[in-house]
């Protein structure tokens, strides 16, 4: 036995957990607000990973001046 085999397995992560949820008994209002909070979620990714690549490219240009 592999010592893995007894730490518990791991959790699928979040974004699995959502893609799985059965959409069913939602109603359509439900679905609209979901929809929202998933686009507003998509924004405030877009503006980390654009804030991130930001960040690089400024530390980048700094230590290649060097």
């Amino acid at each position: 036995m592999d010592p893995e085999d007894l730490l518990p397995r791991k959790v699928d992560s979040p974004l699995t957990q959502l893609a799985r949820q059965d959409l069913d008994p939602l109603s359509v209002e439900e679905l609209r607000e979901r929809i929202e909070a998933l686009e507003a979620e998509i924004l405030r990714v877009k503006n980390k990973l654009d804030g991130s690549l930001t960040f690089r490219a400024q530390a980048d240009t700094l230590f290649r001046k060097g």
